[in-house]
Formats: C-alpha cells, sequence, structure tokens
C-alpha cells in the first residue's frame, strides 16, 4: 500500500487489545510518529491478513513496508531498530536475561488467568483469583529483587527507566483499581504484595501510562461491558 511505503510506522490493533497497548507504549517511549489503524476483529481488514496469515490478530507494526507480529517480538525490533531514547532492554546480557524471562513468566502465568477472573463468576472465579494471587506472590517474591537489581529489588519507573517487563506489567493489571471495583474483589493487596502494589502504582504515575490511558470512568465501563458479554456466553 502506499501509506506504507517509505519510514512511515504503522500499527495494527485495537482500542481494547492489551497488545496492541504494549506497542503504542513502546512507540511513545521512544517518540517514535506512528499512525494507528483501528481494526474490527469481528471482520478484520485484508490488510491485516496478508500482514499477519499465521495467526491473524493484533497488533501489527508496519515499518518500510514489511510488518512485524506479534507484541513482545514487535518491542524487541523497536528496542534494536530506533537506538536513540530510553532502552527498552537493559544494555548488560545478565539483566537482559532477567528482564525477558519475567515479561515472559508473567505472559505465560498471568494473563489468561487474570482474564479468567473477568470472565468467569462462582466457584471457577475463586480457583481463579487464587491462581493471581499465588503467582503474584512468585513475582513479589523472586522477581522484582532481579527485575530492580539497581534499587535493591524496590520499585522504580519513569518514563526513562521503563523497560520490556513494567510494559506487559502495565497491560496486565495497570486497571487494578477498576478491575477491584468491578469484580468487588482485591487483587493486589498492599499488605500481602506491597512491592508488586507499589511496582504498579509506579507504572501509573508514568506520563506515557497516564497519556494512554482512558478516563476512569471509562475504565470501569469498558470491563463491566466486557464482564457481562463474556458471562452471557458461558
Amino acid at each position: 500500500m502506499e501509506e506504507e511505503t517509505g519510514n512511515k510506522v504503522i500499527l495494527h490493533g485495537t482500542f481494547m487489545s492489551p497488545y496492541s497497548k504494549r506497542v503504542e507504549l513502546a512507540l511513545k517511549l521512544k517518540s517514535i510518529p506512528y499512525l494507528f489503524v483501528q481494526e474490527d476483529l469481528h471482520n478484520k481488514s485484508q490488510t491485516l491478513l496478508q500482514y499477519n496469515p499465521v495467526h491473524k490478530k493484533v497488533p501489527v507494526l508496519v515499518h518500510k513496508g514489511k510488518p512485524i507480529s506479534e507484541s513482545l517480538f514487535i518491542i524487541e525490533y523497536i528496542h534494536e531498530t530506533w537506538r536513540n531514547g530510553p532502552q527498552l532492554l537493559p544494555q548488560d546480557p545478565y539483566k537482559r536475561s532477567k528482564v525477558r524471562f519475567w515479561a515472559s513468566y508473567i505472559q505465560l502465568h498471568l494473563f489468561d488467568v487474570v482474564m479468567k477472573v473477568v470472565k468467569t463468576e462462582g466457584e471457577e472465579q475463586e480457583k481463579a483469583i487464587t491462581e493471581v494471587k499465588e503467582k503474584l506472590s512468585i513475582v513479589e517474591k523472586e522477581g522484582l529483587k532481579e527485575i530492580f537489581s539497581d534499587t535493591d529489588g524496590e520499585p522504580t519507573v519513569t518514563n526513562e527507566s521503563m523497560s520490556l517487563v513494567d510494559i506487559v506489567m502495565c497491560t496486565l493489571l495497570s486497571p487494578y483499581k477498576a478491575h477491584e471495583e468491578v469484580l468487588g474483589m482485591k487483587i493486589v493487596d498492599p499488605e500481602t504484595l506491597p512491592g508488586v502494589y507499589c511496582w504498579l502504582n509506579a507504572i501509573n504515575e508514568t506520563d506515557v501510562v497516564k497519556d494512554l490511558t482512558p478516563p476512569y470512568e471509562q475504565v470501569l465501563e469498558i470491563l463491566r461491558t466486557f464482564r457481562q458479554m463474556s458471562l452471557s456466553r458461558s
């Protein structure tokens, strides 16, 4: 397509997708201008299907006319292609491996089960929330000291220091207060998960996250609608 030639950066995504938001965060942290193409996941564009024929999902980043799929791979591509600005992965190989490990851990062990908490009720939801708290406890006890090794495990996040693992955590639980209000249960307890609690609040205080976060009432409405739709299908 003519619009996607040259050095233009185009992101095919959806407003609701946490995976699209990951890529937007990375682009904004790097101050990279981009065009956002809103996709209808019930009627996917031929362009999206052409660019991501394997998974047929968002997000897809197009740079110099070439598509890159899967949010974690896109973020690594952004990190390696635009060397200016904040580094999304540490230069030190050991620290970089730890950031990758915990980003992968959160993705593999927390994302689906947090979604299950939102989409279910009764015994199934109780089992899911128990698992979420168990996994977050592992992040609390083991992850924070490795992710924030330079600050003795004390979570500190700024626009200049935000990394891949901060981005993944942000798109998982940055609206945890809205989750708790909609679900009527505590997910991130500052008494049992003080480090994770501080980490999420530090993430939410960054300018880039504030800029990309809808008003609180809108977040509540999105979560309520998503939950109602999910329960009606079950």
